[in-house]
Parts: C-alpha cells; structure tokens; sequence
C-alpha cells in the first residue's frame, strides 16, 4: 500500500523518510536549507582562517570554521591581534595538545571529531602541558590517551573556545 502525503494526501514520494509528496519534501528542503544552510566548498579559501569548507545561505557564504563571512576582509589589525592558544582536540578515544596562532587553519589539516578548548599560551605552555601529561602522551605525537586527570583539566577551561578566541583577539586588536 502506497502511503499518502500527510499535508496534501497525495502520493508519498517513494524512498522518503516521511509521509510527503515531492512537491512538499522540497519545500521542507528549502526551508531546512535557508534556516540552517548548506555545507559546501567556498568559491575561495577563506580570508580570515583559509578553511575551504563554508556555509551557503540565501544571504550569502560563512565560512565554516570560524564564521567569517566571504568578500569581508579581514581586519587590518589582523597581525597585531595574533593570539597563541594551546589547544585540546578529540579525535576518537584520544586527545591531541598542540599551539597554534590560526588554529581554524592549522584544523583544516588535522583529523579531529571535536575542538574541545583553547588555553592562552605558546609553546612553552604546550611544552608544561606535555609533561603534565607525559605519562599518557602517544610516543613521538602530541596525542595523549583520555583519563581523568586530563578530562577534568580540559573541563577546567573556558567553554565556548571559538568565542573566547575571538574575544581574545579583538582585546589583542585593541591594545594594538
């Protein structure tokens, strides 16, 4: 038995999660596509970070990384708002620590399921977070096994660490 769209009661389009014809799967398409966008290729690398992988929406391109919107360039304070953060990445079961100024580039190359925070600091606090957690460090890698200990240092820092970032620049752009 064919089932009937449940806005109009015409046919289900064949194959479709829901109970709803073409003509309103699309519909539900655009919509979910202007509300939330679509993840794409930028038409170029993004100014700000250089991640290629944006987001569409009918008001135009975000880059996908750090949101900055395509055809804005930007800030001329740029270099005088560098900021070092040490970051935390998961990707499975293990945790990377590593430094980066521009850590939406530096992810672009790295395998990773979730940034989970930002430290300000260089390589010296990467090298002081490298022996605090030396005993769980993947030999020859930054990529640390998951314990406790690290979990709860990790859940010490700030949340939102693509926000804090953005705060910690435009006070670094500030003091210029």
């Amino acid at each position: 038995m064919t089932a009937s769209c449940s806005v109009c009661g015409a046919p289900a389009h064949p194959g479709a999660p829901v109970a709803l014809c073409l003509t309103h799967l699309l519909e539900a398409h655009e919509w979910v596509e202007a509300e939330y966008g679509q993840t794409d290729l930028l038409p170029s690398p993004c100014a700000f970070c250089g991640s290629r992988l944006g987001v569409r929406y009918p008001s135009g391109w975000l880059c996908a990384v750090c949101e900055w919107r395509v055809g804005e360039l930007p800030p001329d304070a740029a270099a005088a708002s560098r900021v070092d953060v040490v970051y935390y990445l998961r990707f499975r079961d293990r945790i990377k620590i590593g430094t980066s100024a521009n850590p939406a580039q530096r992810f672009a190359g790295l395998p990773h399921d979730e940034v989970l925070a930002f430290e300000r600091g260089d390589r010296r606090l990467e090298q002081q977070r490298h022996a605090q957690f030396a005993a769980l460090r993947i030999p020859g890698t930054e990529w640390f096994e998951t314990d406790d200990a690290l979990l709860a240092h990790v859940a010490s820092l700030p949340p939102d660490p693509w926000g804090l970032l953005a705060r910690w620049r435009s006070e670094a752009a500030a003091r210029g």
